[in-house]
């Protein structure tokens, strides 16, 4: 077993275990457990990451685990922002607020329910499997939909049913295109959906296009792309904030890790133009739905979720056209958009003790009365807008470049448009 794979485990097992334990140690050891063990998690998964950059060109590639740039770059990613919303959720546990279960159990459902989510979370970047990938993607829809309903409120209910049956009913179109890969490959087995038994797919090119299509066409409801985003807007605006900035920041771009693997392993048996065109297809459609709302007058969350749908969209661009100037702006993009979404999602707690109505309806003059949260929300927006000299507008002109170096003129032309009209929004 190498270095690599022993942090994993280990980076696996400390918040499983961290699980556990906070449904049985006594209710005042709760808070200061959930943060004992976030720390070290955090720190497991910066270590994963730095031996993972060291050695590029030697990935673990097995038929369960990978380790490599991109799974490490994702890692890094749910590491930091889950370290961060651990330590960020005691403000939003003691506003008072209520919740689906009794006062005497609310920090523990949250914090069990919120290690959870990050512990699948992190595996989803480390699995080689594609069927394992969905069993911890679908793994996901049922930590994540407690916490996204766990004010005990309308709305959030409301909102955690949208994103249970919605997600699920995508993730089932998912299983179809898995299923249809199954069939076609002769040996058998689970360990034939590996990322590296895939690519020798011999079920014939147009069964792979239909298992493909419906791969992505599933996984794109748990992503957020158009127009199978309904999900998302309600979510994201009625989850905890801390758990608001795992959807964002962690959640999605994991699940686009997911399908940017299936594009890379089913390109040799569908062709690697007609892969990257799906890809293409959902980055614009997503920008473009995106942009109309990015121009009205939203309440903080609400912005930040449709916000999430444009950057989604950005980043299958980036695939999509897939060279290396589009892939450098893709890593650079996911990191900004975690900080940058992360950030707002947080400054939502403080937000919304200063003014209730703020769940609701815009608001404006935070800069006069709250100077600190003025600036803490004003520098989110600058960066998820994409303002320079902001990451995000790096990352944009890399991948708009790339995609005139691809050989997609009318593509990256018609994102430079939309995304300089989602900046004028």
């Amino acid at each position: 077993m190498t270095s690599r794979e022993l942090i994993a485990a280990a980076m696996l097992a400390l918040p499983a275990t961290a699980t556990v334990l906070l449904m049985l140690v006594p209710r005042r050891a709760v808070p200061g457990l959930a943060r004992a063990a976030a720390l070290p998690t955090g720190a497991l998964a910066a270590a994963l990451t730095v031996l993972a950059l060291r050695l590029p060109g030697d990935p673990v590639s097995g038929d369960w685990l990978v380790v490599d740039v991109a799974g490490a770059l994702l890692v890094a990613v749910i590491g930091a922002v889950g370290l961060a919303s651990v330590l960020v959720s005691p403000a939003y546990l003691d506003d008072g607020g209520g919740s689906l279960v009794a006062p005497e159990r609310r920090q523990r459902i949250y914090y069990a329910a919120l290690y959870a989510f990050w512990t699948i979370l992190l595996a989803v970047p480390l699995t080689g499997n594609l069927g394992v990938a969905w069993l911890l993607v679908e793994a996901t829809t049922a930590a994540s939909a407690l916490l996204v309903g766990f004010s005990g409120k309308p709305r959030a209910l409301e909102a955690a049913w949208k994103y249970l049956v919605l997600t699920s009913l995508g993730l089932g179109v998912a299983l179809l295109g898995i299923v249809t890969l199954a069939a076609g490959i002769p040996a058998g087995g689970l360990t034939e959906l590996s990322w590296q038994s895939l690519p020798s797919y011999s079920g014939g090119s147009e069964a792979a296009l239909l298992a493909y299509l419906l791969l992505l066409a599933g996984l794109a409801a748990k992503i957020g792309w158009a127009p199978v985003h309904n999900w998302l807007p309600d979510a994201h605006s009625e989850a905890p904030p801390p758990v608001s900035a795992l959807l964002s920041a962690a959640l999605l771009p994991a699940v686009l890790l997911v399908a940017w693997r299936s594009e890379q392993a089913l390109a040799p048996v569908v062709g690697e133009r007609t892969a990257r065109g799906v890809l293409i297809g959902f980055g614009l459609a997503s920008l473009a739905v995106a942009i109309p709302f990015l121009w009205r007058s939203l309440p903080w969350k609400r912005l930040l979720a449709y916000s999430s749908l444009e950057h989604m969209g950005v980043i299958a661009l980036g695939i999509g056209f897939g060279t290396p100037l589009a892939l450098a702006g893709v890593a650079i993009h996911i990191t900004g958009h975690a900080v940058a979404k992360a950030l707002g999602f947080y400054a939502a707690t403080p937000l919304l003790s200063h003014d209730p109505r703020a769940g609701e309806h815009p608001v404006t003059g935070i800069a006069r009365s709250k100077r600190p949260l003025g600036a803490t929300m004003g520098i989110s927006l600058a960066a998820v807008a994409g303002l320079p000299p902001s990451p995000l507008f790096v990352s944009e002109v890399l991948i708009v470049a790339g995609g005139f170096q691809a050989g997609h003129p009318w593509a990256a032309g018609a994102t430079a448009l939309l995304l300089a009209l989602g900046f004028l929004g």
